[in-house]
């Protein structure tokens, strides 16, 4: 399938193909999961939405799309950096996680929107914005490459492109400890497919360049490692309902829950430290221009 080149107005969404697998996952019982668990997620990743803030306070953006945008921290951080003058709009595949950000938004007073929609096929207005950013939000299309020839259109000429997104499975243990620890017990948590939509898609920095050569120019992707700390209370909320071993819990009998359980805190017990655990996150600081 070609992707989309530059358009000159909005583009019809049937024109594009649709996510729909991941449209019904965020939907449902992740979205959810994520919307509980806002207030944790939003420690814990807190010094990336800085990192992302900061990149782009210097740069003069004034119309900023933030992808992915979960709860919208992150777009009402760079809000926050760019105001008075600019502004940042954040985009989400997730109904229940655009209602929570609005919802924030409301509470703080921040200048800001948020739109439901699929990046992937969302009908931009050419040129609406000067900057993108994401965090953790771009490595779940089907099809990244038409994905980032949509984005493309929905920005200037010379637009900058900030985003964050993981390194090799390997170089992350802590966030692959659980399914490593419940896989034996799960025979439905099949081995994740790098070259599908998921926490790692974006893992291989060749891959990362090929999906932005459509369009996009100057690409960087430097090396980032974060230090994370979680309480011991915050991780277990943490392990026990997030990820892919997080949405199958609830549906297993109790036996089984009770031992995957066991196996996790087991498979986590490592990083805790005096009550805290702490850990690395390693990921890719990417960087772009619209060609």
């Amino acid at each position: 399938m070609t992707p989309p080149s530059a358009r000159t107005d909005q583009a019809p969404r049937n024109q594009a193909p649709s996510n729909q697998a991941q449209a019904e996952l965020w939907n449902a019982r992740a979205g959810e999961t994520w919307v509980a668990q806002q207030a944790m997620l939003d420690r814990l990743f807190l010094p990336l939405e800085e990192l992302l803030a900061d990149s782009v306070r210097p740069t003069g953006a004034r119309d900023v799309l933030d992808i992915g945008c979960g709860a919208g921290a992150t777009t009402l951080a760079v809000a926050q950096a760019l105001a008075p003058d600019g502004q940042c709009t954040g985009l989400d595949i997730s109904v229940p996680l655009i209602e929570a950000a609005r919802r924030r938004a409301a509470e703080t007073g921040v200048a800001t929107q948020f739109l439901a929609g699929d990046a992937q096929n969302y009908s931009f207005a050419r040129g609406s914005f000067d900057w993108i950013v994401s965090r953790f939000g771009v490595m779940f299309f089907d099809q990244p490459e038409w994905a980032f020839a949509n984005l493309r259109g929905a920005v200037r000429d010379g637009a900058g492109l900030t985003m964050i997104t993981w390194r090799d499975p390997a170089e992350n243990p802590f966030m692959t400890a659980g399914e490593r620890a419940a896989a034996p017990l799960l025979p439905q948590l099949t081995p994740s497919d790098p070259d599908a939509p998921g926490q790692f898609a974006f893992a291989d920095p060749d891959k990362v360049r090929r999906i932005l050569a459509n369009g996009w120019r100057e690409t960087g992707i430097k090396p980032v490692d974060i230090a994370c700390a979680l309480p011991a209370g915050d991780l277990r909320t943490y392990i026990m309902n997030m990820g892919r071993v997080g949405v199958l819990l609830p549906d297993l009998d109790d036996r089984t829950r009770a031992s995957v359980s066991a196996a996790l805190t087991a498979a986590f017990d490592p990083f805790i430290s005096n009550g805290v655990a702490r850990f690395s996150l390693a990921c890719w600081l990417v960087t772009a221009r619209a060609a």
